[in-house]
């Protein structure tokens, strides 16, 4: 697994990325060797945050916890994503040997300052889609921790789609037509 470590706001020991790596190399049973983890250590408020995102298979695995201790933040964010791991695993493990999720993203860019009253973008990323059923879609935005997720749709001839959590529990599906 290759690991890339960020700190934002705050320096710390070498001992800690130690610690970090350590940690999530537990995960490594679940991945196979081109598994990569970026790792985010910062301080807002007095807490320590340590946000873990795992890219393995396509798939996102992402946990983002916050505590008084960076030790016992690192270890929540393991536990989080093993336990993201455990609760989809027969989904994962078929989703995974069919190579469903290959999504790679490969540019990110940002937008200069704009001027006043104009619709800002902050930010823009591209991502090459693979058609995915509704499933696969609702399965990636869970495990992404987003509110929304969009996808070709393999149902509807590869046409743009977006899945999304509704306030009532449940998901809803934005279609194009086509």
């Amino acid at each position: 697994m290759k690991f890339q470590f960020t700190e934002k706001k705050v320096s710390l020991p070498e001992s800690v990325h130690a610690y970090a790596e350590k940690k999530v190399m537990k995960l490594e049973r679940f991945f196979r060797d081109d598994a990569e983890a970026l790792v985010t250590f910062s301080v807002e408020k007095d807490r320590n945050k340590a946000e873990i995102t795992v890219h393995a298979a396509g798939t996102y695995f992402r946990a983002s916890e916050a505590t008084s201790d960076m030790y016992a933040s690192i270890d929540a964010a393991v536990a989080t994503i093993e336990r993201q791991i455990r609760k989809n695993k027969t989904r994962l493990a078929r989703r995974l040997r069919q190579d469903a999720f290959v999504r790679q993203p490969d540019a990110t860019s940002f937008a200069p300052e704009p001027e006043e009253n104009t619709f800002e973008i902050v930010r823009t990323k591209r991502f090459p889609m693979k058609p995915m059923t509704h499933e696969e879609a609702i399965l990636q935005m869970e495990l992404l921790e987003h509110s929304f997720f969009a996808f070709k749709d393999e149902e509807n001839d590869g046409a743009f789609a977006v899945v999304y959590k509704r306030n009532d529990g449940g998901y809803g599906l934005i279609e194009d037509v086509q």
